[in-house]
């Protein structure tokens, strides 16, 4: 007798009839063998004869077993397995809930709060030196700080979304600050009294004036803080990883949520960079508001398709019980057969929202942690300060592996935030004309980083990862830190065409004797190039790191790891500005005007971009180390 075989589904699927014919036709065969021990004859068919009418009985109640059987099979895969739930807390269906038909809220959202703020944000360094009448070296460390807070305030954001609020909440109450903010900005800037007097092309803002304007902006670097980490993950969260289908589709979310933030970037740097410029710093700032306000909107809508990952508690708390467990067992050896670790027998993890992680052999320091011993176990009750979870310790070597990755982003962040502070001042001194009558102010040139990234963005997801695909094998092109690696490349050579572009800037100002000429007469658009290559490398770079953040983070604390990752912005802009801050007290020693003096035409900001050129070339050389040691998580089961 052999064993009936069930024919392979042309759709990747069997129906309940085929199935159910399937096991009958078995059940049949099986019945009216002559063997009383042929295949899959039951015990009950073995004892007597089988009459006709009992036959048919039990194939009755078979079939009806098997019906309700496949109608709970049908049921339980319409929901996720991620753990994420509605916003009314039931388990989330995948035909009504998430996927594209929730993430157009959250690229709406996203596209007009990156408008709010990169409206207000890329033309803050003229603001500051018009209105607060502030030097260039003051102005660009002033914005540097104030960006390098908008990055290091996510980590607030972040703890809150995954500890206690969970990614929805979060988002909606710092959308709330971020409003307050914008609002104050806006009237810091037209309200009599609290907008400085100017008179003659000259600003005198008060110490009130000037307090009310920061007090202004770090409410809004509050406001987006809290949003910035949760954004990203709460759109990737739309996507069930544990479905194939969904999965692949997650990775080109990433690449629509930075197009999205870029097409708010690009209104932003063409449109109100224009009106602040020419209309007025009151409707510069107070369109920027009603955009966030429209983002809010844009948010709500969408709450009823949301999938939402339910927090899973505080990420420091377990990160300390693993590093102390660790030490308390120091002189604990490690059994050699990891699967004598401790971990839980069910597939669902004990962390909310979150799976369990296998075990990887790096950091072996840290499984000490999860050794049982005799004294772990007092009155059947297990203390996490005393033994901790597998999960619970790969969780801590997800984190302790992301770290280096993470620290190579810094000096990449230095050279993008140059596209704010640098470029600014430096296409200051260039011909801003288009045509006779009409000029261009030079913080708009950001709108060619801007196009850059749109035309990058698609280019990358439907030419060059499935030509990448032929070659690789890989699922995505390249795996996330070759995509980052590329993008570190491609800043080299942006920061080595903006040098260029300075030394022949100044070989015109030298053979000319432009020195104290305000607009030299070289048009401004010869900085398209630098421009276009670091919206080029953000596309690699900034894009692999947010799915790779995303991606290689545990499951409940993904926000965390995703304000991790946008912390290396924050502190690039704090190492641009300690690079300008010790660049201007060395070269200006003895009198000298130094690399950046407020006359760019008397200095050497050349200097200044080859510094950046060769930090970047160290970075990248040793991001190909970190590289080559990294391993990536590896998640198993399901998340409750």
């Amino acid at each position: 007798m052999t064993k009936p075989q069930i024919p392979a589904p042309e759709s990747g699927g069997y129906t309940r009839s085929e199935i159910t014919a399937s096991i009958l036709s078995s059940s049949s065969s099986c019945s009216s063998s002559s063997s009383p021990r042929a295949w899959g004859t039951p015990e009950l068919f073995r004892s007597s004869p089988v009459t006709e009418s009992a036959s048919f009985s039990v194939r009755n109640r078979v079939t009806k077993g098997i019906e309700s059987l496949m109608d709970i099979m049908a049921e339980e895969d319409i929901y996720t397995k991620d753990g994420t739930v509605t916003i009314r807390g039931d388990p989330a269906d995948k035909t009504k809930t998430g996927n594209w038909k929730s993430c157009r809220f959250i690229l709406g959202n996203e596209g007009c709060e990156r408008l709010a703020y990169y409206g207000m944000g890329t033309n803050l360094v003229n603001y500051l030196k018009i209105r607060l009448n502030q030097g260039s070296v003051a102005a660009s460390n002033n914005v540097t700080n104030w960006s390098g807070t908008c990055y290091i305030t996510p980590l607030i954001g972040a703890f809150l979304a995954d500890s206690y609020l969970g990614r929805y909440w979060t988002i909606a109450i710092f959308s709330v600050v971020y409003v307050l903010g914008m609002t104050l900005l806006t009237l810091s800037a037209s309200v009599p009294g609290l907008k400085p007097s100017c008179e003659n092309d000259k600003c005198h803002p008060s110490t009130s004036q000037t307090a009310a304007c920061f007090v202004a902006l770090y409410l809004i670097a509050l406001g987006t803080g809290g949003i910035k980490p949760c954004v990203s993950s709460f759109g990737a969260d739309q996507f069930d990883e544990t479905d194939e289908a969904e999965r692949e589709k997650k990775s080109s979310f990433f690449n629509w949520f930075y197009l999205s933030i870029n097409i708010g970037a690009l209104i932003a740097s063409s449109v109100l960079v224009w009106i602040q410029m020419n209309v007025g710093w009151g409707w510069g700032f107070g369109i920027p508001a009603v955009a966030m306000a429209i983002a809010i909107v844009f948010f709500f809508s969408g709450s009823r398709l949301y999938r939402i990952q339910k927090p899973g508690g505080s990420p420091l708390t377990r990160i300390a019980q693993v590093i102390v467990a660790s030490f308390r067992k120091m002189n604990v050896e490690v059994p050699a057969d990891k699967t004598h670790l401790h971990e839980t027998a069910d597939a669902e993890g004990t962390i909310k929202g979150s799976r369990k992680l296998e075990h990887t052999d790096k950091l072996p320091f840290f499984d000490k942690a999860a050794v049982e011993i005799p004294t772990d176990n007092i009155k059947g009750n297990t203390d996490p300060w005393h033994l901790c979870t597998v999960t619970q310790v790969e969780e801590l070597k997800s984190i302790v592996r992301l770290l280096p990755v993470w620290a190579s982003g810094i000096v990449f962040s230095t050279v993008y935030s140059q596209m704010s502070t640098m470029f600014v001042i430096q296409g200051n001194t260039l011909d801003q004309h288009m045509g006779p009558h009409f000029k261009i102010p030079s913080a708009s040139l950001s709108l060619f980083d801007t196009l850059s990234v749109i035309f990058w963005a698609p280019v990358y997801d439907r030419v060059i990862v499935p030509y990448a695909r032929k070659f690789t094998g890989k699922e995505r092109g390249f795996t996330q830190l070759q995509r980052m690696g590329i993008g570190l490349v491609i800043s080299i050579i942006a920061m080595v065409v903006a040098g260029v572009l300075e030394v022949i800037r100044l070989a015109i100002v030298k053979k000319n004797n432009y020195y104290d000429l305000e607009y030299i007469p070289m048009s401004i658009f010869w900085q398209v190039p630098q421009y276009f290559l670091v919206g080029c490398a953000e596309v690699f770079t900034f894009i692999g790191q947010l799915e790779f953040f995303y991606d290689q983070a545990p499951d409940a604390m993904r926000s965390l790891c995703s304000a991790l990752s946008l912390t290396t912005v924050a502190l690039g802009n704090y190492l641009s500005t300690l690079l300008v801050t010790v660049v201007t007290k060395v070269t200006t020693q003895n009198g000298k005007l130094g690399w950046i003096p407020d006359n760019l035409n008397r200095g050497h900001l050349d200097y200044f971009y080859w510094l950046l050129a060769i930090l970047s070339l160290i970075n990248f050389l040793v991001y190909l180390w970190i590289a080559k040691w990294y391993t990536y998580k590896k998640a198993t089961g399901v998340a409750h």
